[in-house]
């Protein structure tokens, strides 16, 4: 436990900041999960309007710096891969 006052601010804002980053980072989980759910419904045109929000979700979370700008892109990919892969079968 530190001793100094600045130091002890630091576990406090350090605390603080972990619990949003949990946050923005579970959003990103639950977006990606609703998103997984729209794709086995199978309706391309709900699962455009998720993947929209999904994407916004993702994009948030790596401008905030709490995902790797990479790790977003990947994300986003794979999302853009189950949607086109829905709309061939449909197709």
């Amino acid at each position: 436990m530190p001793n100094i006052k600045s130091a002890k601010k630091r576990v406090l804002v350090i605390e603080k900041k972990t619990m949003q980053n949990k946050m923005i980072k579970s959003s990103v989980k639950t977006a990606i999960k609703e998103y997984n759910a729209a794709i086995a419904g199978g309706d391309v045109a709900a699962c455009e309007a998720v993947y929209a929000k999904t994407v916004s979700v993702i994009d948030s979370a790596a401008s905030k710096g709490v995902i790797h700008k990479n790790n977003a892109a990947n994300k986003k990919a794979k999302l853009a891969k189950k949607l086109d892969a829905l709309k061939k079968a449909n197709a």
